[in-house]
Order: structure tokens, then C-alpha cells, then sequence
């Protein structure tokens, strides 16, 4: 898809946590056809736009706090992993964990209630105050109940992460818009 095409396209939503809407950003993980979301300055405000409660985001980033996004994300992405394996979250990298709390001792954005009653958020950088918010859910996630329901995506080009919130814990897909129908799609070609 052209790049200006991109930049106007919302994120991806819906895995169940805002670190795991976050690592999410980049598309094919591990594959040669990898597609990087947070690809300039303006694509991560985007994405903080979107996904974080300050008001008033309007600045892009620095080239370097993109760098340090990207960072972040593939470092709360292995601490996951790890989190997830049987040898648990102490076996993800030193770096992984300096990573990420790092970024989690990092201010957050502060709630105020407007004039007229609403309730808004604002930050001196929303930017790093969003991410400091995706640090802190990272962490939160690998001491929670839910890091038992943390599911790969079933298609094997997908394979992105997701609280599977189900009754029956048997969530497969990531989107049944997408993956789900894609496998259900597969699935009829090959019975005809």
C-alpha cells in the first residue's frame, strides 16, 4: 500500500491490551515481507493519537524516540515471549527488561477534570507518556492472570498476540474479520 495511503489507515486494535495493540505495529513479524506500522515520526503520533488519552498530541517525535518506540516495542515482544515459555519472564534478556523499565519509570499522562466536566489527560511529552502507559501494561500483563490467555494468532503469516477473553479459552484467531475468515475461507476451498 502507498505510504500516503498508510499513514491514513487506523492501527489495528483489539488483542485485548494497549502493550499488545502496541507490538502489534509491526505486521509479519519475523517474515522477509515484515511490515513496519511506525514507520516515520508522524505514524507514531498516529498511533498515540489513537491508542493514548492525552489530548493535544500534535508535535511529531524526533527520528530518535521513534528508534526508541520501535525499541521498546520488540523489547515488551520478547519479554512476553519469554513471560509466556515455560522458564517464565526471567528468562527474557537483560536488555529486554532495562528496556522496558525504563520506559515504565517514565512519567505518565495526568488525569484533570475541564471546566465543563470532562476528564482529560495531558502530559509535557504525551508521547513518552503513552509509552511509559504501554511499559507499565507490558509489565502488569506478565504479573496477571491473563498471561495465561495470551494466544498467537493460528495463522502462521499472523501469529500476533492476544488476550483470548472467551469462556472456553479457545480463541484462535486474532480477527475473525481477518485471520478467522481467511481459515474459514481455506478451510470451504479445500472441502470443495
Amino acid at each position: 500500500m502507498p505510504s500516503s495511503q498508510q499513514n491514513r489507515q487506523p492501527f489495528r486494535s483489539g488483542a485485548g491490551r494497549l502493550c499488545l495493540d502496541f507490538i502489534r505495529t509491526l505486521r509479519y513479524r519475523g517474515r522477509p515481507h515484515a511490515e513496519e506500522e511506525l514507520a516515520t515520526p508522524e505514524r507514531l503520533l498516529s498511533w498515540t493519537v489513537q491508542f493514548g488519552p492525552c489530548t493535544g498530541a500534535t508535535r511529531a517525535p524526533a527520528p530518535e524516540q521513534l528508534t526508541d518506540a520501535q525499541t521498546l516495542r520488540e523489547a515488551i515482544n520478547d519479554l512476553l515471549i519469554a513471560a509466556r515459555s515455560p522458564r517464565g519472564a526471567a528468562s527474557s534478556s537483560t536488555r529486554a527488561r532495562q528496556t522496558v523499565n525504563a520506559a515504565a519509570a517514565l512519567p505518565t499522562p495526568a488525569p484533570y477534570l475541564q471546566p465543563d466536566g470532562q476528564l482529560r489527560h495531558r502530559a509535557p511529552d504525551p508521547i513518552a507518556a503513552t509509552l511509559a502507559l504501554v511499559a507499565r501494561d507490558a509489565l502488569a500483563l506478565i504479573d496477571s492472570p491473563d498471561l495465561l490467555r495470551v494466544r498467537a494468532c493460528a495463522n502462521p503469516e499472523c501469529r500476533v498476540l492476544f488476550i483470548d477473553s472467551s469462556r472456553p479459552g479457545t480463541r484462535r484467531w486474532c480477527s475473525m474479520q481477518s485471520c478467522g475468515n481467511l481459515a474459514k475461507k481455506a478451510a470451504q476451498r479445500n472441502r470443495n
